[in-house]
């Protein structure tokens, strides 16, 4: 029987690490299993009486649980602060709102930094491949054990927006709207190309030791730095990278040689080393891997629409941005077609802007508009406000 979690004492604690016993392992799509499993998540706001307006938000690739708060290692505010708080389109007053760390993470969650219990050593690369369906099943172990039969809504973007998806297909009776910004139903070849060249950044550096880094003292900080860079480029758009940079430098006058001349350089370079001080190395070998293998139509003899086809009482919202070119309208749009294919009510738009993939962390009227529009509207057909 599943341990029931003190709902009142989560709303005021803000979440925590939910542990599971080893007799309740998280089966996962490779045929391994994961126990025990720990999950790390945080919530904001209360659930009500009805248990009936519980929204889980899932994270991107480089995020976390710390969607609205400080983040304990960086200091910054929390990655989606912009869009959850008080007065926000999720308004933690209305909403009981949760987001957990993927598995596969480095903030709380069983990943392959964690202590494998066989031996008592970090599980490195003994940790198992994962995929978004893991993560999702996971995600439906941690909202089971808080007493929530049926999620208010799913919101994600980019790799969150594909972990909805994975929810609308894989647990349709537990979900009353669904939310997907800036995703795709499957990974495109240019994507997994990145992803590569990333990860063979992480595994040339010479700290990395064949994974068991951990164990030798030491961190793979230089590979990991560059894959960091190389992806963030695909987070921008080509005019948002001129508007905000152009060819400015970084001092008077060409340094003829290989420091960073240009305030891009500069840029990229203060993300790449900014990141390797919250992030895992292993945990973006094992998170990027389990982006490339995602293709949800291929889990349904190659039909997105018969992902969902059990999904038609699920009221979704599909958002695309103009300048994203890591998953582009386009991408969107055959989610759209597959929707109405499996006879499931679906609203769409594609928000202009020139800030790329990233426009969804960043201040978008649009976003934050049709947001609260979709999930007021959702609200009132549930009764909740």
């Amino acid at each position: 029987m599943t341990a029931q979690v003190p709902i009142t004492a989560a709303a005021e604690t803000g979440g925590g690490v939910w542990r599971f016993p080893a007799d309740r392992p998280l089966r996962l799509d490779s045929g391994a299993t994961l126990a025990p499993l720990e999950i790390a998540y945080n919530t904001y706001g209360r659930l009500n009486a009805e248990r009936s307006n519980a929204v889980l938000v899932c994270h991107a690739l480089t995020g976390d649980q710390h969607m609205a708060s400080t983040h304990p290692v960086t200091g910054k505010p929390g990655w989606w602060d912009l869009y959850v708080g008080p007065g926000r389109p999720l308004d933690p007053e209305r909403h009981f709102i949760i987001c957990s760390n993927v598995v596969g993470g480095c903030m709380g969650t069983t990943g392959p930094a964690s202590i494998d219990p066989a031996t008592g050593q970090p599980y490195g690369l003994k940790f198992p491949v994962i995929t978004i369906a893991d993560m999702v099943r996971a995600q439906a172990m941690l909202i089971e054990a808080l007493g929530i039969e049926t999620l208010f809504a799913a919101v994600g973007g980019s790799m969150g927006g594909m972990q909805v998806l994975q929810w609308a297909a894989d647990y349709p009776e537990k979900l009353f709207s669904a939310v997907c910004i800036a995703a795709a139903a499957r990974h495109s070849a240019q994507n997994i190309a990145f992803h590569e060249v990333g990860r063979q950044a992480i595994m040339a550096d010479p700290n990395w030791r064949g994974g068991a880094y951990l164990a030798a003292g030491v961190r793979p900080d230089k590979g990991l730095a560059v894959a960091r860079m190389a992806a963030h480029i695909t987070y921008l758009s080509e005019s948002a990278l001129q508007r905000k940079f152009g060819r400015e430098l970084q001092r008077d006058g060409l340094s003829w040689g290989f420091d960073a001349d240009f305030q891009v350089e500069s840029y990229l370079r203060h993300q790449g080393a900014s990141f390797v001080d919250r992030f895992d190395a292993n945990s973006y070998l094992y998170i990027t891997r389990a982006l490339d293998y995602f293709d949800l139509a291929g889990q349904f003899d190659g039909v997105l629409a018969q992902a969902f086809r059990s999904a038609r009482n699920v009221k979704f919202c599909v958002l695309s941005f103009s300048s994203d070119w890591l998953y582009p309208t386009s991408e969107s749009r055959d989610i759209v077609r597959a929707l109405n294919g499996a006879g499931c009510r679906a609203s769409f738009a594609e928000i202009v802007t020139d800030k790329g993939h990233d426009a969804f962390f960043l201040d978008e009227p649009q976003l934050d508009q049709t947001l609260r529009g979709f999930l007021a509207a959702q609200a009132q057909a549930r009764g909740l406000s």
